[in-house]
């Protein structure tokens, strides 16, 4: 922590001390845009390769997110289905149903991962566009899925889920995903 004046500047020191690792390490902008993506889901992984290849689609490399998307998308239907039978134990499966899916499904996820700004982050071939909504989906849901590998706990990850769609998990406050 470095103080000026008598003032704490304990995220400044942090950032600098990255900063200088970053520098050391001669890092890319992928490996900064990392970095800012961990700032804005509010999780620091412990394996960053896990959030690399979270970000890295098939047309890039064979190491790929397509295994964490498919972990990913469980993490977000598990959590759907948690909070709604936490909010109302009565709901009809045909609701609950309708929520997982309105959730779940290839455009819900596609909004959240550009709200993220996935578009920018996740590699993919020359020939091959970042931004549909296939491709930010997939990188969105593969975010959940290496927060479950990387913490061994899903419901890390489904904290992670509705921390970054605005709904406390502690309080139930903010709005929901799809509610």
């Amino acid at each position: 922590m470095t103080t000026t004046s008598g003032i704490k500047f304990p995220l400044q020191t942090n950032f600098l001390i990255f900063m200088q690792k970053l520098n050391n390490a001669n890092s890319s902008p992928f490996s900064v845009s990392l970095y800012y993506l961990q700032k804005k889901i509010g999780y620091n992984f412990q394996s960053v390769n896990l959030l690399r290849r979270a970000m890295t689609h098939s047309s890039y490399s064979e190491e790929n997110n397509k295994a964490l998307s498919i972990l990913g998308l469980s993490v977000i239907e598990t959590s759907i289905s948690l909070h709604s039978l936490e909010s109302d134990i009565d709901i009809s499966s045909k609701d609950l149903s309708q929520k997982i899916k309105e959730s779940s499904e290839l455009d819900s996820c596609a909004n959240g991962g550009l709200k993220l700004g996935l578009q920018k982050i996740v590699r993919v071939s020359s020939k091959t566009d970042s931004s549909t909504p296939a491709i930010v989906c997939g990188a969105f849901r593969a975010i959940f899925g290496a927060i479950a590998v990387d913490a061994n706990k899903a419901d890390d990850a489904g904290n992670v889920f509705w921390y970054v769609n605005g709904k406390s998990t502690v309080d139930g406050g903010g709005r929901g995903f799809a509610f």
